[in-house]
């Protein structure tokens, strides 16, 4: 299985030991762009498109082994010897298992309101709603808005997922691969079990005290393959910890990589 070439932006000056942000699942590297900037101060910044998601690549196979592998090969192709990878929701699952997998090539680890766990379904509803949105008749994004309006009731949610719906010419268009996605729901969800591999190395878990992904549950699965974590709760922050709480994220983040 060949990797795919990561559609990539950069911030900051080039240097050792890059910062790689990793964007959860409908997101894009554009998620990152504020945060990204404010980091770049101090360190080069790579934020990374993942598969199936803004400008890179589509492809039927989206398993974290998968998207493991092109990270790999995007560290080969700008020639990092080693990274800090930090990730959220499905790129914090991605980020471990690169992080697993290619320890030589990870100098820390930051994983954001994520456990290597398996979760409930939830998304397919999003996605039927998005599948059956009538692209060629919308005349704007506010009408995709509106009729998205019922079945996804969230404003903020529709927002997220509504960067994703581009226009060119006359036509309007996913960049997901919304099928693919689809099809994929079963694996994204779980992290993938029958191997033990551990990174000794550093490792934080930044969580949202407003979110309920990381439980009590999470302490164990965490320790298992990350025995060295530490786990730092963001007051007043949902699962979007970086965008409900940036100071708050960016100070726990340099916090932690300053200790490196």
């Amino acid at each position: 299985m060949a990797a795919l070439p990561l559609h990539l932006r950069r911030y900051g000056d080039p240097g050792p030991t890059p910062l790689v942000l990793l964007h959860g699942l409908f997101g894009s590297s554009a998620n990152w762009h504020s945060i990204a900037r404010r980091l770049a101060q101090r360190r080069p910044v790579l934020v990374p498109d993942l598969r199936n998601h803004g400008d890179s690549p589509h492809d039927p196979v989206m398993t974290y082994a998968a998207m493991a592998d092109d990270l790999a090969a995007l560290l080969e192709r700008e020639a990092i010897e080693r990274a800090v990878v930090v990730g959220h929701s499905m790129g914090g699952k991605a980020a471990m298992w690169l992080t697993l997998h290619h320890p030589e090539r990870i100098e820390a680890i930051g994983v954001v309101d994520i456990a290597p766990l398996n979760y409930p379904s939830g998304f397919e509803t999003l996605i039927d709603a998005l599948l059956a949105l009538p692209l060629p008749t919308l005349t704007s994004r506010a009408d995709a808005d509106r009729l998205l309006a019922h079945a996804i009731p969230h404003a903020a949610i529709r927002g997220y997922v509504l960067q994703n719906l581009r226009r060119d010419g006359e036509h309007w268009r996913w960049r997901l691969n919304l099928p693919g996605i689809a099809a994929a729901l079963p694996a994204i969800r779980a992290f993938p079990e029958g191997q033990h591999q551990q990174f000794s190395g550093p490792a934080l878990f930044l969580y949202g005290t407003r979110s309920d992904y990381v439980g009590a549950r999470a302490l164990g699965a965490i320790r298992e393959r990350f025995p060295l974590a530490r786990l730092r709760a963001i007051a007043n922050a949902g699962h979007w910890v970086y965008a409900d709480q940036p100071d708050a994220f960016i100070g726990a983040l340099e916090g932690f990589l300053d200790g490196l």
